[in-house]
């Protein structure tokens, strides 16, 4: 009986030697694996850490790399700005070249004549053309302009020029007459709804220089007025000084004083193509003097002065800056006007047919 509980002793201080070696491997392989992976959490946030500071490094790299593309000197900029203004200054030009070139060859061939390609190609500018020379006059801002519609204008099936506002007519048909329309049928004249004629009165001659009155001249005057035809008057001058001209106007105003002109009292300024003629030397400022002497003398007699002429009267004739403050009867034969100052009256056509009147008379086309 006593040697089995001495075994059994045995027996439990065996087991306990072994669960005590059990429970020391135990723990001796936690304290392993816990040392292992705190290695390997260190491990890891060193190396994001690296990571991190890599990034950061090549961030920085890369703004300083990004800062010294963008960063130039003055000189550099300055330099880059000429070479671009040059690469589109030249293919501006290029452009601007081969553009013109179209536009000149199509004018060109549009068959319209060298003074209307020049006149669409200096819009601000008067363009005319006198003994083979072009000539290029600014167009005066302080000049009063006309306020005409060239849409307004329209002919109608004999050629006559009618003006419309608010598809209403407000325009007046008129004539001037001289020796060369020979008889004249007014009755047939005003029947033809013509509003008005002016009369040529006389002329100085251009190589004597004496007055001399329009053969016609009392004929027309009587007959217009007879038939309710409104008169106005004219006379080409060729006065050489402001005396001559101040005796052209009274010798107008001596003749006409019988009748009732309404219209205005005109004196024709144009360029005569006779090598003799008295006055091809004056200069612009000797005619517009001339001119101002006889429409004073003119509307101190209590009538309208009126200053006739064509595009080379009021550029190469005249200084027209001086006469803005007398009327114009302006003539251009074309089916548009080309005259941008203001003007009272347009002479359109020196073709126009008109009862009453054999062959060819002047048309004019006037507002008031």
């Amino acid at each position: 009986m006593q040697e089995n509980h001495l075994q059994g002793k045995r027996s439990k201080k065996k087991r306990r030697r072994s669960e005590n070696s059990l429970l020391a491997g135990s723990i001796l392989l936690c304290i392993v694996t816990l040392t292992a992976v705190t290695i390997c959490l260190v491990m890891v946030f060193q190396y994001r850490a690296v990571q991190q500071r890599n990034t950061a490094v090549m961030n920085e790299l890369e703004a300083i790399r990004l800062d010294e593309e963008a960063t130039y000197s003055q000189a550099e900029v300055d330099a880059l700005i000429d070479s671009a203004v040059e690469e589109v200054k030249e293919k501006t030009e290029e452009e601007t070249v081969e553009a013109f070139l179209g536009q000149l060859k199509e004018q060109m061939t549009s068959g319209e004549g060298t003074t209307q390609m020049l006149r669409n190609f200096f819009p601000n500018e008067i363009v005319v053309a006198d003994a083979g020379q072009y000539y290029f006059f600014p167009i005066l801002e302080e000049l009063a302009k006309n306020t005409y519609d060239p849409e307004a204008f329209m002919a109608d099936g004999d050629g006559v020029m009618h003006y419309y506002e608010n598809g209403e007519r407000i325009s007046h048909k008129g004539i001037d007459v001289s020796k060369y329309q020979d008889e004249i049928d007014w009755k047939k004249v005003a029947s033809d709804e013509v509003e008005y004629a002016f009369i040529r009165l006389g002329i100085r001659g251009y190589t004597e220089g004496d007055i001399i009155e329009d053969e016609t001249f009392e004929d027309n005057i009587k007959g217009a007025l007879a038939n309710d035809i409104d008169v106005g008057i004219y006379f080409f001058t060729q006065a050489l000084s402001e005396e001559e001209a101040e005796e052209e106007a009274e010798y107008v105003i001596e003749s006409i004083a019988p009748y009732k002109v309404k219209y205005p009292v005109v004196l024709d300024v144009e360029a005569v193509t006779s090598t003799k003629a008295r006055g091809n030397d004056l200069t612009s400022e000797e005619r517009t003097k001339y001119c101002i002497a006889f429409c004073e003398k003119i509307k101190e007699a209590g009538y309208t002065p009126m200053i006739y002429g064509n595009l080379k009267t009021f550029t190469l004739l005249l200084n027209i800056e001086e006469l803005e403050e007398y009327d114009k009867w302006f003539a251009y034969y074309d089916e548009s006007y080309y005259f941008p100052y203001d003007f009272k009256i347009w002479q359109y056509t020196n073709k126009g047919e008109i009862a009453g009147i054999k062959g060819d008379v002047d048309l004019n086309i006037s507002f008031e």
